[in-house]
């Protein structure tokens, strides 16, 4: 992962400092990571339990990448949706990653167009939650650490996501419908976004969502789920308009 910054620095210290951010970035995310093996595990069960073949399940797994956008997508391929509906259903879902990236543009805006877009197939919440409070206020944006670090977080997460999933891939078969495995994946993503949930903004965003998935939640084919995404992103960003210009 080449710096344009890294022109005048020394190998073996450019070496170091990329070692040192990597790991640091593994240590970031690890506390997590449980949390995400456990909803890669029940996401592979899922996508076999709704009627994908395993290689569909492994393909899917693989080339996706995005948790919540599977578990969307399961239930609207199963019951036979339009596929329109179901790509639109996925983009919702994973519309918070637009933010994201806006975020993490000026960190990564020098890099090639081809690197940008595999960091992001590569991001993932809990690096974003980690990278954010700690680089936010650098002064520099860009540097070797930030970028080893972020990509320590995101390659570790991948690694665990893609093992758990496909090992969940492979259980789907034997694992007893009994089991409800749901209730497990939903405890991890909690454990998961807990983190996220420390500024006005994202805590209306979550009411907002909260209140509109259980009022929608009798329409057919999840489009209560979909209603619940749309009024949570609107929700928090008046929420932070709103702050923003109490602010001034």
């Amino acid at each position: 992962m080449s710096d344009p910054t890294d022109s005048g620095a020394a190998g073996p210290a450019l070496a170091a400092e990329r070692k040192a951010a990597w790991q640091d970035g593994l240590r970031a995310v690890s506390p997590g990571l449980l949390a995400l093996a456990v909803w890669g595990l029940v996401t592979g069960v899922a996508m076999v339990k709704s009627g994908l073949t395993e290689s569909a399940a492994a393909a899917m797994t693989l080339l996706v990448y995005a948790g919540s956008a599977q578990l969307t997508s399961l239930p609207l391929i199963a019951a036979g949706a339009p596929l329109w509906l179901i790509f639109a259903a996925g983009m919702i879902v994973n519309l918070r990653f637009v933010i994201f990236g806006a975020a993490l543009h000026p960190y990564f805006r020098s890099m090639s167009w081809p690197k940008r877009l595999l960091m992001g197939y590569l991001s993932v919440d809990v690096a974003f939650v980690v990278f954010m409070p700690r680089f936010a206020e650098a002064p520099r944006q860009g540097t070797t650490t930030q970028r080893w670090f972020y990509l320590g977080a995101i390659l570790s997460s991948w690694l665990v996501w893609q093992v758990s999933s496909l090992l969940g891939v492979a259980l789907g078969s034997v694992v007893p419908t009994a089991w409800s495995l749901d209730f497990a994946a939903t405890l991890a993503l909690l454990a998961m976004m807990m983190p996220l949930a420390n500024n006005r903004p994202i805590l209306v965003s979550i009411l907002a969502a909260s209140v509109v998935a259980l009022i929608a939640q009798p329409l057919p084919l999840r489009l209560g789920l979909i209603a619940a995404v749309v009024a949570g992103i609107v929700a928090g960003m008046w929420a932070e308009h709103v702050m923003i210009r109490e602010r001034r």
